[in-house]
């Protein structure tokens, strides 16, 4: 059967060319022309590859199975893009970049074809972003707000909660009808194991498609996986669903892509790094957005690894110049005790703010300016034995907002509970002493609304007001 639909793309006149040299994984063809970046070629073993590379007589071709290629070997093109499954049976669904079931379950029928590698729609086909995603996580929401169809970056050094922080997300979504698309690149797999198990546990996993490659895939998976991943929240996207994609890391979709180029002879670049790696994830990131046609999003956040917490070295640069804003995690901040460990200082929202109402930003504003005075008087602290009343109240409100915001990687709360929290902790008496883990659970029990503070001013002040006195003391 092969042998006919093999024989059937030649008759029909596709490029064919010949093998002359096998470096796994990239195959080297000569002929195969006309043929362009990006095409599906079949082998005459049955094995399928992607056009890497067109050079003057010979074509470089990635090897996307485990099949032996010896030398001689004929090659076709078989389409002139490559294209992955896609469609609501992925959903809930553990699969690799090729549509590979990897959660045990039956195998899964997809509703159509989209191709892997696609342009970003134009500008024209777009609107302005202006609805907050809610991640569940306090200082995030609060200080550096994402806005559906945004693109921003999480970054910093390994196990400063980067993935803890993108599980939240993915489980904040759960009562909204989004869909959540979540790649893991090379990941082990014991941590893809632990991600799935606790999407599973919180319900999270029946509105989100998980694309997993092990750091023991073959290369070929792990670069193909972002694209693939995209082309599948695009689905979800362009028919009428806010989506959003999470890429846990593009660090190592960039070492991937750099092994392959170095095999591939590409002249390596600063750290190694091949010079088209900004395009790479430039023209994956600029895929995201908001369409004019639906007015529907596709919000993409990748995860990015910055070794000893340099945020300077050359691929946190590029994607911080691609993304439109950046929540950077500290090493210092973990140390100290605080979670999320995310640094206020160095972290920012650059389209944030339109979603937010008045109230949140007057908040926002306010706990910025208490958390510079809060450094600021720490500082004194350090020198001086007697301080102003002012500095001691700059450390008491700076301690009060820093356990406001403190969470552990399994808390969630609504934007209306964190501005409840907040206007709490910034109204009460600093001359006493505020319960903030009551506080928490009791603003969690409360049927609170997100405009309930511009609906109803009256009795939102009158609820903080009731949760001050039930929740502060003599200090």
């Amino acid at each position: 059967m092969f042998d006919k639909y093999f024989q059937e793309l030649i008759d029909k006149g596709q490029p064919t060319g010949k093998v002359v040299a096998v470096n796994d994984p990239l195959i080297r063809v000569r002929g195969l022309a006309p043929v362009g970046i990006n095409a599906l070629v079949l082998f005459d073993n049955g094995m399928r590859g992607l056009v890497r590379e067109v050079a003057q007589g010979e074509v470089i071709i990635l090897s996307l199975g485990s099949q032996q290629i010896s030398l001689g070997s004929i090659a076709v093109q078989e389409n002139e893009h490559l294209t992955v499954g896609v469609g609501k049976s992925l959903l809930g669904r553990v699969i690799s970049p090729l549509i590979r079931v990897l959660d045990g379950g039956k195998p899964i029928n997809v509703e159509t074809y989209n191709p892997v590698f696609r342009d970003a729609p134009p500008l024209s086909n777009r609107q302005t972003l202006d609805e907050q995603l809610e991640t569940g996580v306090t200082i995030v929401d609060t200080l550096f707000p994402i806005v559906l169809g945004q693109r921003i970056a999480f970054l910093g050094d390994s196990k400063t909660g980067k993935t803890s922080l993108l599980m939240q997300t993915i489980e904040s979504q759960v009562k909204t009808g989004r869909v959540v698309v979540y790649v893991m690149i090379a990941k082990r797999p014991g941590e893809i194991r632990e991600a799935i198990e606790r999407l599973r546990k919180s319900g999270a996993l029946k509105h989100t498609v998980v694309v997993a490659t092990s750091a023991f895939d073959s290369l070929a998976e792990s670069f193909l996986a972002p694209y693939a991943a995209c082309a599948i929240a695009e689905h979800f996207w362009y028919n009428g669903t806010d989506t959003i994609i999470l890429y846990d890391d593009l660090a190592a979709h960039a070492q991937v892509h750099r092994e392959i180029s170095l095999l591939a002879d590409a002249n390596p670049g600063r750290e190694s790094y091949p010079g088209d790696v900004f395009y790479r994830h430039s023209s994956l990131l600029e895929r995201a957005g908001k369409l004019a046609s639906n007015s529907k999003t596709l919000t993409a956040i990748p995860a990015v690894l910055a070794p000893g917490n340099d945020v300077t070295a050359y691929l946190p640069t590029n994607i911080i110049s691609i993304t439109d804003g950046q929540i950077i995690f500290d090493t210092k901040v973990f140390r100290e005790g605080m979670r999320p460990a995310i640094s206020t200082g160095l972290s920012v929202s650059r389209v944030g703010g339109r979603a937010q109402t008045p109230h949140q930003k007057n908040i926002a504003t306010r706990v910025f300016q208490i958390l510079n005075n809060y450094q600021d008087a720490k500082e004194f602290a350090r020198f001086a034995s007697e301080m102003a009343i002012d500095a001691q109240n700059n450390l008491v409100l700076g301690d009060r907002i820093h356990e406001a915001f403190r969470q552990s990687n399994f808390d969630l709360y609504s934007l209306a509970v964190q501005q409840l929290i907040l206007d709490v902790a910034l109204q009460a008496d600093l001359k006493q002493k505020l319960n903030m883990a009551d506080l928490k659970q009791w603003a969690l029990k409360q049927n609170l609304e997100l405009d309930l503070p511009q609906k109803d001013s009256t009795a939102y002040n009158e609820l903080v007001q009731q949760a001050i006195s039930r929740h502060i003391g003599q200090g």
